[in-house]
């Protein structure tokens, strides 16, 4: 075997690859910046920092919204990984529940969490799927069916070459501004 032989590609390259092509056909990146987001803003609620000997418990009387909000964030998450087709309301909701903990959940779980949701709800109401790129065609393929390419006429031309004027009114035409029915 030589050092330009290629390698068979292992179990690890295969699931990579796999991995790869699913994380392409959906908004990937949103959902994981949504559910970033959810988990500070269910977390600082009921966290307890310890400093040396002293206790600072960051709970607020709206624990239970924060909680909500944040679960309803991952929620959000693993809908736009699995059900992308609802990307929009998905990316909405995440915007709207962001918005939200700003004063139910200590500004949105330090800010961290408002912002990782707020961005990832921007980015899967602008994710668009891609399109596959079509294969070029060459210059001396036939097109429209069998006709070689020139024998149809492109569109705004006529068929004796001269320019179409798509608005009625030429005298060309014999219209004159009138549209016949029929």
């Amino acid at each position: 075997m030589s050092a330009e032989t290629p390698a068979a590609p292992g179990q690890f390259t295969r699931r990579r690859l796999q991995f790869r092509a699913w994380r392409g056909t959906r908004p990937f990146w949103a959902g994981l910046f949504v559910m970033i987001g959810g988990l500070p803003i269910m977390y600082f609620p009921y966290a307890n920092l310890q400093i040396g000997h002293l206790t600072l418990a960051m709970s607020t009387t709206a624990g239970a919204g924060s909680l909500i909000i944040g679960v309803l964030l991952v929620v959000l998450g693993f809908t736009l990984w699995f059900q992308k087709h609802i990307q929009i309301f998905a990316g909405v909701a995440a915007i709207l529940l962001a918005l939200v903990s700003i004063p139910v959940s200590n500004f949105g779980g330090f800010v961290v969490g408002f912002l990782f949701s707020l961005i990832g709800g921007a980015m899967a109401v602008s994710w668009a799927p891609g399109v596959p790129p079509e294969p070029e065609a060459t210059e001396d393929t036939e097109e429209a069916g069998g006709a070689p390419s020139g024998a149809i006429p492109e569109a705004g031309e006529d068929t004796v070459g001269e320019p179409n004027d798509l608005s009625g009114t030429s005298p060309a035409n014999g219209a004159n501004g009138r549209h016949s029915a029929g």
